[in-house]
């Protein structure tokens, strides 16, 4: 499978909210037809109607690949007016949280493609990360297609087992939620110290982000990029001090707070 199949074929995008605008912004920017692109949506987004997609239509008769990415609990009114589509050749690539591949393989057959993917909202910018782990149905051309399209909107990785996902969730899934906290509670530091509301949030989301962009640039390591902006019994020493403690710092902070996140994933994902 290639994107010209995936031109003459179609694609079908269920749902598309915040996450799924995003991926069809980055497919359409990267060349893919509005006319190879079929939605449906109960409540189209003025962006989405001025696309030029075929929208709230009749879908194709063989879709090389349909996106799920409605919200969990409206899965079980969508997916049956798809299952038509099932046991074929027509992957099923889902986006949509908390919802495993035995679920999809239940409603749709057990013969069919199916491709679960955790994007992550930087994707609105494209700078997301997606982790994609595929059936045993689920070829390496398709798996390959998959991880094309989700490059749209950022980076991809593949898992090796579907229960490490639990974990992305609580990494990269709900990580944007834990730096945007950490931006809000530098800014407030700030203002602790004297620094005017604006300014000090100003400061928080532009070293946050330049960090970060550091981080992702660098050859070195984050451990050995912190060390090189710690002058020994410096300020950035003073501060690291308290944020390294290993009992009352970030370390075990963090730690609890990626367990608290994977943990509500698996129970999500139990029922």
């Amino acid at each position: 499978m290639n994107m010209t199949e995936l031109a003459n074929r179609g694609l079908v995008l269920l749902g598309c909210g915040k996450m799924g605008s995003a991926m069809l912004e980055g497919w359409l920017k990267g060349g893919l037809s509005a006319s190879s692109v079929w939605v449906n949506d109960p409540y189209p987004s003025d962006w989405l109607t001025a696309q030029g997609v075929n929208l709230n239509t009749t879908l194709p008769d063989s879709p090389a690949i349909v996106l799920i990415a409605v919200k969990p609990q409206m899965m079980q009114d969508a997916l049956p007016t798809l299952k038509s589509y099932g046991n074929g050749d027509t992957l099923f690539l889902s986006v949509a949280a908390g919802i495993g591949i035995a679920t999809y393989q239940d409603m749709l057959g057990a013969r069919t493609p199916i491709i679960r993917a955790m994007p992550n909202t930087p994707a609105a910018v494209g700078r997301g990360i997606t982790a994609l782990i595929g059936n045993a149905v689920a070829s390496d051309a398709q798996m390959a297609m998959a991880e094309e399209l989700l490059q749209a909107v950022g980076q991809t990785v593949r898992l090796q087992a579907e229960a490490q996902m639990d974990a992305v969730t609580g990494v990269s899934g709900s990580g944007p939620a834990y730096v945007f906290h950490m931006i809000e509670c530098l800014a407030a530091a700030g203002e602790a110290q004297g620094l005017a509301p604006d300014l000090a949030m100003t400061l928080a989301k532009a070293t946050v982000a330049g960090a970060g962009a550091l981080a992702e640039a660098a050859d070195e390591t984050p451990a050995q990029l912190r060390v090189n902006v710690t002058s020994p019994n410096g300020t950035t020493q003073a501060g690291l001090d308290v944020l390294m403690n290993s009992d009352t710092g970030l370390p075990s902070l963090m730690k609890n707070t990626v367990a608290a996140a994977a943990d509500r994933s698996r129970e999500l994902a139990n029922g």
